[in-house]
């Protein structure tokens, strides 16, 4: 790991988020976006650990190696990895591949007898090789952003504080119009609870969060369906107006600049996007969120890919070095699992790192903006 750099070990992140907060470059222009809200979709409970993958004759095989794949002792600071953080990661998301089964059983059982950091590195040096893949075009390098679960407070009631709605499916969907005309009464829909309006605004931008209430009962917003606007993001339309500055539009400074101007001024900001999304309510299991592939994110070693490009259950090395917006980490690099996706990442060499849950893992991942490099991690054989 280079100097300034930030580890992304399961242990460490534990460590590091306390709760939760802000959001990735979403909130930019189109172009420039993290990914939009991703329903998580049903899918079977990955065997516990020790437990083995079913196979059948149609598992397909593994594929050759890429041409020109290395070594991972040739990845940059690949010495400095936890590969044992690594290796669970492998582990706990490498299922959804159906390619590469044995590799993947052999990955869990080894997890299961709680090897060695040192026995880990010698398993994934002797099992798997890496290639780099390339940008499209004549792009030096891709994009990492990053996202994360949010946690708000919310109410039962509203008050002035607690004003904006959170909103069931409404029955004339096709109808609702635009976020204005929502905001206005256009939607034949239930009202799920009380939020400020900045925090349903950066809810909506996730997709997913988790409310809690006065009462202590704390509930799982879940992505129930959308008006079907595009997604416009307001923090360059911010920038170009004076409203925050052109290098600091992370999610929290936007949050900040939202509450601070709470009432007309800040929803006239927020009606730039269109795109509203309605939820449903569930109890809160306290567990990370899932992904598109069906199984839970771990935690800064799970990234969103365009799944047009990756296969969901590959492992991933990437490098990202810098980034432009204040309050940035210095880089990220390591192993991460291939586990979701969304509408605006797209493209071979294009991430969103799952940092977590809280306001921690949300105020870093509104910050991160950082040139990519990544590597296809493939079973020998």
């Amino acid at each position: 790991m280079i100097a300034g750099s930030v580890p992304l070990d399961t242990a460490g992140a534990a460590r590091r988020l306390a709760s939760l907060g802000a959001l990735s470059l979403l909130l930019l222009a189109a172009a420039c976006a993290s990914a939009p809200p991703r329903p998580s979709p049903p899918a079977p409970v990955a065997p516990g650990p020790g437990s083995a993958w079913p196979s059948s004759p149609a598992t397909p095989p593994v594929s050759p190696p890429p041409a020109g794949a290395v070594s991972l002792t040739a990845l940059p600071g690949w010495a400095e990895e936890d590969h044992l953080a690594a290796l669970t990661a492998y582990a706990a998301g490498c299922g959804p591949l159906r390619i590469a089964v044995e590799t993947c059983r052999d990955a869990r059982d080894l997890v299961a007898r709680r090897p060695s950091p040192s026995d880990a590195r010698a398993y994934l040096e002797s099992r798997f090789l890496a290639a780099e893949v390339r940008p499209d075009g004549d792009a030096a390098t891709g994009l990492l952003t990053a996202y994360f679960a949010p946690e708000y407070p919310a109410r039962r009631a509203p008050d002035a504080e607690f004003d904006a709605p959170v909103l069931s499916r409404p029955a004339n969907l096709a109808e609702v119009g635009d976020r204005a005309a929502i905001e206005a009464g256009s939607a034949q829909a239930s009202v799920l609870g009380w939020m400020r309006a900045e925090d349903l605004f950066f809810l909506q931008i996730q997709g997913s969060g988790t409310l809690s209430f006065p009462d202590g009962a704390r509930m799982r917003a879940a992505y129930a369906a959308d008006n079907g606007a595009r997604f416009v993001g307001i923090a360059r339309p911010m920038a170009d107006q004076g409203l925050l500055p052109p290098n600091g539009t992370s999610g929290e400074a936007i949050r900040a600049w939202l509450a601070a101007h709470r009432g007309e001024q800040a929803r006239a900001v927020m009606r730039l996007n269109p795109r509203y999304i309605f939820f449903t309510l569930a109890p809160d299991d306290g567990r990370e969120a899932t992904g598109a592939a069906g199984v839970p994110l771990p935690a800064r070693r799970s990234v969103a890919v365009d799944p047009s490009r990756w296969s969901y259950g590959e492992a991933v090395w990437i490098e990202a070095d810098g980034g432009n917006l204040r309050g940035a980490r210095a880089s990220y690099r390591g192993w991460v699992m291939a586990l979701d996706t969304g509408s605006a990442i797209r493209g071979p060499v294009r991430a969103d790192l799952y940092i977590g849950r809280g306001d921690a893992a949300g105020y870093e991942a509104g910050a991160v903006r950082h040139p990519l490099r990544m590597w296809r991690l493939t079973p020998k054989g």
